[in-house]
């Protein structure tokens, strides 16, 4: 397929690493050749963060040099210096009888001759003629890749095919879309398809990935009068919102506190100003040594010696031999979000909102790699970002009604029209009856914000204390005129905190057959047929108090559910007998038969 006309020296390289590539590595470069065997266009890997991506193209570019009937030529596309080393240094290591070179002017490289060379896009994308044809480019974070216009993306692979016109693309991601402009793959598009993708829950269940935990910042920002630009909150408005100082405060001491136990804590912050408050108040807080700052304004040597500081490694500060320690935080603004790769960080804080699912995808998977020192990284998100794009594993992200960028998929709720769960929109078949969806539905409800976890489906159960109880008569929204009304029930468990839950007495089959057992458990009174019987059997006090709820959060889904109670005796027992005359023998109300009935 890839045809040479020219053949050059190799340099025999030292002794090499044996790469051992894992299942889905191996499956993404067979899905590749499968790809381009039987279609011009060019593919993309879809890869999560942290799932070694180096090692596809390192074995990619090991074929093409050594395996390919003509001995081919790759051209290996970066966009910071720091993917630039890590891939230029990796590669080096783990292929066979393959010359690597850098062309790189913040490196201070510019190697043209090997096999395969790791360019910086800024430094070759107008010099690309000052090389010999490449045959494959392998373009790493390819989601950079504007799919129209002109850039220095297009540019140098518009050039590259005029010097070979059978050059194909490989696009490598863990990202496709762009918020801007949508999808990266298109049949006009520079990559036209996704021939392999594989999930971050799958990789973290298999032992690839890191686990995460999340909690949420008491102290949030309000978000919703944010403008977007391109698909992203407006920086200045962003810095203005997150720089106030009662919320850095705040946030710092409860990073300090919470992150006791974690030795590399990864901060992301909204601005120069905002990273400089946040040192400022970290100081006064912990050892001004273990805190470390980097901007697009710090010098090469200081970044350096920083990020090596903050993998683990205790470096010289002057002449005299004088050590500095390890870096425990490190703040930066926009910099750190891809190609930096230090496998120690169990920790990620979010101290900026973004609007963007592919930044916070970024900014939460630099704590996806594993690394013996840790056994889960914790993301600290005083941004809403959580809530704003749902768990990092869950992400729906589609086509804006304009049809010109992407934005966040719905993850809302709907209600079951058997037995009126509410339950998220992505369930096909009802959890709690079995009911199975033939079709959309709409959320009927208003409820709680989703749960903060950061990946889907981890389950949590809590007990709270009931603090208040009151009911409402519910008509769901757009419902007909004399459709079934709801109980809601809605238990306050804490400040301006609530829980609450539908009791469907008017309905029929299932849904009244929960309403009755809830009701028995509560009321020595026959059960209601109607909610407003209900209602002003509750409001009177026949009910038994409430001490204690349950609730089981699972991550993804809108609502939560109340699995459990603790309740007090129901109330008609002591009231009735308390009514009877002395040696007037106790009557059970109608319908009730006596402690065959009592459900304790």
């Amino acid at each position: 397929m890839f045809r040479r006309k020219h053949s050059r020296h190799t340099k025999e390289p030292l002794k090499k690493e044996v790469m051992q590539l894992r299942y889905y590595q191996q499956e993404a470069i067979n899905a590749v050749y499968q790809y381009m065997r039987q279609k011009k266009n060019n593919p993309c890997i879809v890869l999560p963060t942290g799932a070694g991506k180096t090692p596809v193209m390192a074995t990619i570019c090991n074929d093409a040099v050594n395996r390919w009937s003509v001995r081919g030529r790759v051209l290996v596309l970066a966009h910071v210096k720091e993917l630039l080393e890590q891939t230029a240094d990796t590669l080096a290591a783990i292929t066979e009888k393959v010359s690597v070179g850098v062309y790189s002017a913040g490196l201070k490289r510019k190697e043209t001759e090997q096999d395969v060379i790791v360019a910086g896009i800024q430094s070759i994308y107008k010099n690309v003629f000052d090389f010999e044809p490449f045959d494959l480019v392998l373009v790493d974070e390819c989601h950079l890749i504007p799919p129209s216009g002109d850039g220095m993306y297009r540019q140098c692979i518009a050039d590259l095919e005029k010097v070979n016109p059978n050059v194909r693309v490989i696009g490598l991601t863990a990202t496709p879309y762009r918020m801007s402009s949508g999808m990266v793959c298109g049949p006009d598009n520079i990559l036209n398809e996704i021939c392999y993708e594989i999930g971050v829950k799958e990789l973290i269940v298999n032992g690839y990935l890191c686990p995460l935990v999340s909690k949420a910042g008491r102290k949030k920002p309000n978000t919703s009068k944010l403008h977007k630009r391109a698909g992203e909150f407006i920086n200045t408005e962003v810095s203005e919102l997150m720089d106030n100082e009662s919320l850095v405060f705040s946030a710092c001491n409860e990073i300090v506190k919470k992150t006791a136990d974690r030795r590399s804590i990864l901060i992301f912050t909204s601005s120069i100003s905002h990273a400089e408050h946040v040192c400022e108040n970290l100081r006064k807080l912990v050892d001004p040594d273990t805190i470390g700052i980097v901007t697009g304004k710090t010098p090469p040597g200081e970044r350096g010696e920083l990020l090596a500081r903050f993998r683990g490694k205790i470096v010289d500060s002057n002449l005299f031999g004088e050590k500095r320690p390890v870096v425990k935080y490190l703040v930066n603004v926009n910099v750190l979000t891809t190609g930096f790769d230090a496998t120690n960080i169990d920790c990620v804080v979010l101290l900026r909102p973004t609007a963007s699912p592919g930044l916070y995808y970024q900014m939460v998977g630099r704590g996806f790699r594993l690394d013996e020192s840790k056994k889960d990284c914790l993301v600290l998100d005083y941004g809403n970002n959580i809530l704003r794009h749902g768990p990092v594993d869950a992400m729906t992200v589609v086509p804006t009604r304009s049809g010109g960028g992407m934005g966040v998929g719905d993850c809302g709720a709907k209600e079951c029209p058997v037995c009126q769960m509410l339950i998220h929109s992505g369930y096909g078949v009802c959890p709690e009856c079995g009911h199975v969806f033939t079709g959309p539905l709409n959320a009927n409800h208003e409820g709680s914000a989703s749960d903060e976890n950061i990946l889907s489906g981890v389950i949590e159960e809590t007990e709270y204390e009931v603090q208040d109880v009151q009911y409402y008569q519910h008509v769901k929204r757009n419902s007909p005129e004399g459709a079934p009304t709801t109980l809601r029930v809605e238990y306050k468990i804490g400040f301006n905190d609530y829980q609450s839950e539908w009791i469907c007495f008017e309905h029929t089959g299932f849904p009244r057959a929960k309403a009755e057992a809830w009701w028995k458990k509560r009321s020595y009174f026959p059960v209601p047929k109607t909610v407003e019987e209900a209602l002003e059997l509750s409001i009177a006090g026949h009910l038994a108090a409430t001490k204690k709820i349950t609730v089981r959060s699972v991550s993804g889904d809108e609502f939560d559910r109340i699995i459990n109670y603790e309740l007090g005796m129901p109330p008609e027992v002591i009231s009735r007998e308390q009514e009877q005359e002395p040696g007037e023998d106790f009557v059970w109300p109608e319908g009730w038969g006596g402690d065959d009935e009592i459900p304790f």
